[in-house]
This record gives C-alpha cells, sequence and structure tokens, in this order.
C-alpha cells in the first residue's frame, strides 16, 4: 500500500472556512502518538504554527491565518505518515514537521525516501544533507563528512552500517577512532585494548545499543561481527565485505586518513566522519580531516558531505549555540 493511500485512510482534512480546518485522524494509534502525552505535541505544535488547536475525540480542530492552518495541515500529514512508516512519533519529528523550507512533496526528506529500519526503531532524515547523506552510505563505497555535533554524522552512518550486516550484504562491522592524541598513546590506560579504546567509542556505542538492543549488539561484537578498533590496528589490513567508519577524524592526522582509506577492498565500505571545530590535538594544525577533504574532493567516486549548524537535530538550542560560536570566530578574524 503506497503512502498517499494510506495517509488518505487514516487522515481527513476538512476545510471549514477561510480561518478554519478541521482534521479527523481515524486510527487511534496515531492519533494519540500525534496528540502526545498530556496532549503536549498539540501544544507544541500550536506554538509553532502560531494556531489554536482544539481537541476533542478523534477531531483536531484548527484556527488561525490560512497559512498557519496550512502549515499545521502539512505537519499533520508529515507525522501521519511517519508513524504509518515507523510506528513512532519523537519530540524531534513534532518539530520537523513545520519545518518551512522543506516541501512535504516531491523526492525530499519529507518523502521518506530514505528510511532505514532497524529492529528497535526506524530511521528518517531529518534535513536535506541527512537525506543526502544517507543516499550516499548506501550508494558510495566511500564517504567523507564534516560538520558540527548533533547532525547526525556518526548515527546515520551506523544505523545503515549495522543494518546492512543484519540483511547479510556484509560480513562485518568496523568501528575505529582515534584516541584523542594523533599518536594513540593507549599503554598507560588501564585494561585489555577493548576497555581502553571503548570510552573514546561511547556515542557510538549510544548509537548501537539504541538501535539495536545491548544484547543483540554485545552478542556480535563476542562473535566479532562488530570490532572495535583503534586507529593505529587498521595499518597493514585490507578490509574486505565489511563497513568501517573512522570517528572523530579530526583527531587524526592526514596519513592516517590515508592509511584508513587504502584499506579498502572487495564489497567494503569506508566513512570518515569528524567535527573540524573540535580538534583536540595540542597542534591543531595536526588534523587531516579538511587537508584530506580537498585532496580527494575531485575524485567522483568519493562522496563528501558537509553539514552546518541548520542540520542539528538534537535541542533546538544546539543549532543556535553553534551559530553563535561561528559568528564569534567570524568577527575575531575580523
Amino acid at each position: 500500500m503506497s503512502e498517499i493511500t494510506k495517509l488518505d485512510q487514516n487522515l481527513i482534512i476538512k476545510k471549514i472556512d477561510s480561518e478554519t480546518i478541521n482534521a479527523q485522524i481515524t486510527n487511534n494509534e496515531v492519533l494519540m502518538s500525534i496528540v502526545g502525552q498530556f496532549d503536549q505535541n498539540l501544544k507544541d505544535l500550536s506554538k509553532l504554527t502560531s494556531t489554536n488547536l482544539f481537541f476533542r475525540g478523534n477531531s483536531i480542530t484548527c484556527k488561525g491565518k490560512k497559512e498557519n492552518t496550512n502549515a499545521f495541515c502539512e505537519a499533520l500529514k508529515f507525522l501521519t505518515n511517519k508513524y504509518l512508516l515507523t510506528g513512532i512519533i519523537e519530540k524531534e519529528d513534532i518539530i520537523l514537521s513545520v519545518k518551512k523550507n522543506i516541501d512535504i512533496e516531491g523526492t525530499n526528506v519529507k518523502s521518506f525516501k530514505q528510511l532505514i529500519k532497524t529492529p528497535k526503531k526506524s530511521v528518517i532524515a531529518r534535513s536535506e544533507r541527512q537525506s543526502e547523506y544517507i543516499k550516499a552510505l548506501k550508494e558510495n563505497d566511500i564517504i567523507i563528512s564534516l560538520g558540527p555535533a548533533g547532525t547526525g554524522k556518526s548515527f546515520l552512518a551506523v544505523s545503515v552500517a549495522v543494518t546492512m550486516l543484519m540483511e547479510k550484504k556484509i560480513d562485518r562491522v568496523i568501528l575505529s577512532r582515534p584516541a584523542v592524541e594523533a599518536g594513540e598513546k593507549l599503554g598507560f590506560l588501564p585494561g585489555d585494548m577493548k576497555e581502553k579504546v571503548d570510552p573514546y567509542l561511547r556515542p557510538l556505542y549510544d548509537a548501537l545499543y539504541e538501535l539495536f538492543g545491548a544484547e543483540k549488539i554485545d552478542k556480535k561484537i563476542e562473535t566479532g561481527e562488530i570490532e572495535i578498533a583503534p586507529l593505529a590496528f587498521m595499518r597493514g589490513r585490507t578490509l574486505k565485505n565489511c563497513f568501517a567508519i573512522l570517528d572523530e577524524a579530526q583527531n587524526a592526522t592526514e596519513t592516517q586518513i590515508k592509511m584508513f582509506l587504502t584499506r579498502i577492498g572487495e564489497n567494503s565500505k569506508l566513512v570518515v566522519n569528524g567535527d573540524p571545530s573540535q580538534i583536540d590535538l595540542i597542534n591543531k594544525s595536526l588534523s587531516g580531516l579538511i587537508k584530506s577533504k580537498n585532496i580527494l574532493k575531485h575524485l567522483n567516486e568519493i562522496k563528501i558531505i558537509e553539514f552546518n549548524h541548520n542540520d542539528v537535530v538534537r535541542h533546538p538550542l544546539v543549532s543556535k549555540i553553534i551559530k553563535a560560536y561561528q559568528n564569534k570566530d567570524i568577527n575575531d578574524k575580523d
């Protein structure tokens, strides 16, 4: 059944007059997810669309200026489709549903073209660049992504990687990260190598557990289907039938990134992620992320995605904070 047919069966919108529309949501599960606990989602939608909303039974009445009621209608279409496809509506979906720079029609984020289905939840693109990024993760062998925290670089890469593993399209997922300093001096840390590296890979573990469940992931780590390895341990290997992710690559040197990328073997994908604004190296000029992007950008086979504060999908304040720091850096240069 197509998205449009499902939408038509579950959502009926009628125009009452120039400033009033009525929406009937026939599926109770969809209705309650859209309304939210204590009607919180409706309260948020009312603020975001500058409309007055009245909820009774399976009916939501919306009053306001024409452009605002239209925005509410488009938000309802998006949220209904989102629930029918993924079985969940999250806080971020409420904000995304009223983004004015994203049309609900065509080949864009709201058409759910880049849906990733995982055992615990389904993941959708929340910006045009995220949609482009997911497409690249599926279609390209090497992807380099740059941008601030909260833009989904690691989360989406892990989603696609482990989904491919579950579908037996690859044999192994490798998660790697430089250990803060480019020299990767891990010897002074207590424990075996996994225990030394694990704290640095916590964000990747969080994504794995959220999407696939701790029990399933831990089992695959035990069997070696998911491998955690410091960047230094990639040297000399050829990566076949795998999906390898180098996270926090702003803390890797140009030579290290070159070493990682040249490990690629048959039926493999390599992803290099990093935030150039958060370099932890003592000598920041050693960071090889932007250098590697500039060296490789002319190669059509390598897809480069650059995110910015508009792609942040965490708390709305995160985007404002990132923008404020960017403006400070520009002013300091002036």
